[in-house]
């Protein structure tokens, strides 16, 4: 029996469902209706969630009509998604380090560190890459259309460091960080969890975006369920980066 492909995948299996209890996840409608706006989607698009997890977001712009393929490294969350996905949302297990897809969406969003920022090695050779988050913006890139536009959230290196919690680990070298943090499942069950998540400036976003072929419309300042036109600050805890393929 093999292992898992990435360290997330039994923390997912672990919270199932329990995963939409944590206060992060309810602000769904703001961050989907800000989207809708910011990437110019309308009835009848075609959008990429990469690390979907049990499909909230999908769910949401399925609602308004249109068509959205979630993915998730989870086959738990993909389970849960596809349990009561609406009309137009459908779901696959794939590893966001190896998206097989080429120009095939209006748009790629990439939300709550669903996918980007979470740290892991190469899907294909087993390797750690110099930077595993510009693997997986690469595979997003390709899968938008020309003219197609990229949205993706990302802890703030800024507010990390400056708001550092008690069980936090920063390390500054690789710009990661550490969480020790408790799980709770569907059924009540705890258990003690690692976290490790990069964190980024706006520079190294932008950065990021033009080594994979974008070109960045903008760098907002955000926080979970209040998205909002903000020039990136010190005060928010992720930046929300939209781009665009030429």
């Amino acid at each position: 029996m093999t292992g898992p492909d990435h360290w997330f995948e039994p923390l997912a299996d672990h919270l199932g469902s329990a995963y939409l209890r944590y206060s992060f996840t309810r602000g769904t409608n703001n961050e989907v209706s800000f989207l809708v706006d910011a990437l110019g989607l309308e009835s009848g698009s075609r959008v990429l969630d990469v690390g979907c997890g049990p499909g909230r977001h999908a769910y949401a712009l399925a609602e308004r009509g249109i068509e959205v393929v979630g993915v998730d490294i989870s086959e738990r969350f993909v389970e849960l998604a596809t349990r009561s996905a609406p009309p137009g949302a459908t779901f696959r297990r794939l590893d966001a380090r190896a998206l097989p897809f080429d120009g095939e969406f209006d748009a790629v969003i990439s939300l709550c560190q669903g996918a980007f920022g979470l740290v892991g090695t190469d899907a294909t050779s087993g390797a750690e890459p110099i930077d595993p988050d510009g693997v997986v913006l690469d595979g997003m890139a390709r899968a938008v259309r020309p003219g197609g536009r990229v949205a993706l959230s990302a802890f703030s290196a800024y507010f990390q460091v400056r708001f550092l919690e008690d069980t936090d680990t920063f390390d500054a070298a690789r710009g990661v960080n550490h969480e020790r943090t408790m799980l709770r499942s569907e059924t009540g069950e705890q258990i003690d969890a690692d976290l490790w998540t990069s964190c980024f400036t706006p520079r190294e976003l932008r950065l990021l975006a033009r080594g994979a072929g974008l070109v960045v419309d903008d760098v907002f300042g955000v926080t979970p369920g209040a998205y909002r036109r903000q020039p990136a600050d010190l005060d928010q805890p992720e930046f929300l980066l939209v781009a665009h393929r030429p």
